[in-house]
Parts: C-alpha cells; sequence; structure tokens
C-alpha cells in the first residue's frame, strides 16, 4: 500500500510542475529525484543502469526519432507540402470534422515513438482560423492517432497479450474493435462542437493533383511496416527524397536536418527514461502489483486495477502487459472476454498517463493547458471503459 500513496505523490507533483509550465523532461528530472528520497537504492549499480539506459538502443533510437520527425515536419513545411496534404484531405473528404481526423488517424497507424509529433502541425494547419482552443486542437491529435493500439498487430501490445495469455491475436482485436469504434466516435462528441457545417471548397481548383503530396508520409509508413526499417532511418532518407525532390541545395538540406536537433528533444527523452527506470529499479511497480493481488479483493476488480494501474504510471502498452499479465494468469483460468477487459483497463490507464510520450509530445506542441486536454481524455476514457464493462458484462453471461 505504501508503494501506491509513494507513486501517487510523485505523479500529483508530476502534474503541479506542469501546471506551472516546467518544461517536461526537467519535471520527470525532479520527480525522479523524490525516490531517492522514498527508496533505498546502491547507487553504484544504480548510476551504472541509467547510464546503460540513456546510452541504449531504444534511447538512442528515441532521441533520433523524435529529433528527425522535427526535421521531417519542418521538410514538409518549408516544401508547401503539408499544406497541400490538408488541403487535398479537406476536398476529398469535404468535410471540416473528418479533413481534421484524417491526419492523426493516418501517421497513427505508424507505431512510432513519437508520431503525434507529426500529425501535430497537420491537425494545427488543419484547424487555422477555426474556434478551437489550443486544448481541443491538443485533445484532437492525442485521440484520433490512438484507436489503432487496439486493434491493429502492428503495436506490440496487443501481440505480446495474446502471446503471453494465449488468446489468438484474430479473437483479442475482434474483442476490442467495439472499443476501437467507440474511441473514434467518442472523439467527435468531445470535440469541433463549433464546426457543425459541411466544410466548403472552390470546386473549380482541382486538389486531386496534389495527392503526390501524401507520399513522402506512405514512404515512411510503408519503410516502417513492410520492411521494418527503424523509424529514423526511414525519416533521413524520405528528408533526403523531399530536398532533392524540390530542389534544395546541400547548405538547406543541412539546415533542415539541423533543426530537429535541439536541446528540448534530449531533456524530454533522458528525462522518460530516467523516470521509468526509477519506477522500476525503486520496485514500486512490483510492489503495488504484490499489493493488489494479494488483496483478496475479486478477481474482476483485479482484472480491472491492476492493469489499469500499472498503465496510468509506465504510460506505455507493454509495460502494463509485460508487467501484470503473467500475474492476472496465476489468478484463474482466464477466458478471452477477460484478457479483453483487461487490456482495454490498461490502455485507458495509459492514455490518461502523464507519462505517455503522445499526450506529452502533443501537450508541448500546441503549448496547451494540461487540465483543459484532460477534462476531454477522462470522460472519453471513462465511455471506453464502460462500454469494455458492458461488452464483458453481456458475453459473461452468454458463455
Amino acid at each position: 500500500m505504501i508503494d501506491i500513496v509513494k507513486v501517487c505523490f510523485i505523479f500529483i507533483f508530476i502534474l503541479f510542475l506542469l501546471r506551472k509550465k516546467v518544461n517536461v523532461g526537467y519535471a520527470l528530472f525532479a520527480s525522479s529525484v523524490i525516490f531517492l528520497i522514498f527508496y533505498r537504492f546502491d547507487f553504484q549499480n544504480l548510476s551504472l543502469t541509467l547510464l546503460k539506459s540513456i546510452s541504449s538502443h531504444t534511447s538512442i533510437n528515441l532521441f533520433l526519432s523524435l529529433t528527425l520527425i522535427k526535421s521531417f515536419e519542418y521538410a514538409l513545411r518549408k516544401t508547401e507540402l503539408m499544406q497541400k496534404m490538408t488541403e487535398t484531405s479537406q476536398s476529398m473528404l469535404n468535410n471540416k470534422k473528418l479533413s481534421i481526423v484524417s491526419m492523426p488517424l493516418i501517421i497513427g497507424m505508424l507505431p512510432s515513438l513519437g508520431g503525434a509529433y507529426l500529425s501535430a502541425p497537420m491537425v494545427d494547419s488543419a484547424t487555422r482560423n477555426l474556434n478551437i482552443s489550443k486544448e481541443e486542437k491538443a485533445f484532437i491529435n492525442y485521440w484520433y492517432r490512438h484507436p489503432w493500439e487496439l486493434i491493429l498487430p502492428l503495436y506490440p501490445g496487443i501481440i505480446l497479450a495474446s502471446a503471453i495469455c494465449g488468446v489468438s491475436l484474430r479473437k483479442l482485436i475482434l474483442l476490442n474493435l467495439p472499443i476501437a469504434l467507440i474511441l473514434f466516435i467518442t472523439g467527435f462528441i468531445l470535440s469541433m462542437h463549433n464546426l457543425k457545417n459541411e466544410q466548403k471548397f472552390d470546386k473549380t481548383k482541382n486538389h486531386m493533383k496534389n495527392l503526390f503530396s501524401f507520399t513522402p508520409i506512405l514512404l515512411v509508413l510503408l519503410t516502417v511496416i513492410i520492411f521494418k526499417i527503424e523509424l529514423y532511418i526511414a525519416l533521413i532518407i524520405n528528408i533526403l527524397i523531399v530536398c532533392l525532390y524540390h530542389k534544395k541545395n546541400l547548405r538547406e538540406i543541412l539546415s533542415i536536418i539541423r533543426y530537429g536537433f535541439t536541446s528540448d528533444v534530449f531533456i524530454l527523452v533522458a528525462g522518460v527514461i530516467i523516470f521509468k527506470e526509477m519506477l522500476q529499479i525503486s520496485g514500486a511497480v512490483d510492489g503495488i502489483a504484490k499489493t493488489i493481488t494479494q488483496s483478496g479483493i475479486p478477481y474482476l476488480v483485479i482484472f480491472i486495477t491492476l492493469p489499469l494501474f500499472i498503465g496510468l504510471i509506465t504510460g506505455i502498452s507493454v509495460g502494463f502487459v509485460g508487467s501484470t499479465f503473467p500475474l492476472l494468469l496465476h489468478l484463474k483460468e482466464t477466458l478471452a472476454y477477460e484478457i479483453s477487459i483487461a487490456f482495454v483497463s490498461g490502455y485507458v490507464g495509459v492514455l490518461i498517463s502523464p507519462l505517455h510520450l503522445c499526450l506529452i509530445l502533443t501537450r508541448e506542441y500546441f503549448k496547451a493547458d494540461m487540465l483543459g486536454i484532460y477534462k476531454k481524455i477522462i470522460p472519453g476514457c471513462v465511455i471506453l471503459f464502460f462500454t469494455a464493462l458492458i461488452e464483458f458484462a453481456i458475453l459473461r453471461y452468454y458463455s
């Protein structure tokens, strides 16, 4: 129980710092220091572990991916491809709301670290001169890139859940599909209330010819999904293709690439990595999981609360699946719909986690108030949760 209290305090401290407009990376660094007060560490092993984590392939991959996403976005803006994508999307859909959400939906198919930073400027462009707040823009960008993680087998969380629990991937996808659809619909309920009319465009202008403007994004998707190339490699290749196609000279190309290499990205990555390591090394995650599982409460409550809480404090689907699903399997013989509600519960925790990288990046890009974003995220997550409960009750009754 003490671990729950300590971690809750730390997360409240993070939210406090974010409300005070403290840089997210620095907020996570400061919160990591609190672990040193609350828990005992072998400082020699701690230093080696943190150094190893920061210099790991995952950390370097994350840093390069976030950096080159900014460079890629800058290249799209400098060549006016981003504006053409927005115009083409609006022209083809002929609907304000659909054109706004189309970009995070498309980019969201790419299971990339920091992909929200790529779709954010597109949402910003599509909502320019519209009566939409920064918080609402942030919510749209964040919310609409996340239906896929529930059903798309490109994301590791659902694949890991299927493998650990012995539930077929197809069955788990079908069980999660209604939740993904509700997530999509809920976004329209919670945002874009002032956009009731169909978007009117100049039909004399042929936006269809600008379909080629989507080519760079499609190439990134294809190279990562089909050829399984690292995201940062796919990004640098496509940056070069875009620059060369638009006849940029060497100086301009280097300027575009250099644009993404800023200290705030390094601070952000280091802060996230160190904080997550402190969570694990301190034993907080294991302690919380042990407390919940040994409490003697009904298994359904554990199937809901354990993944949800671990999802909240890790901010990543693989985190709650890998750390909680093996424990859930020891409670009872699990059925597919029980695994589904556990997955959805954990995913709700991920969606509301202040450590969720997409939320961090979206909030940073739009300079939005975190509380304002949560005012839309939390009601949406409540709807998702109760939808999952209704599905669980129906399947349990008829099983």
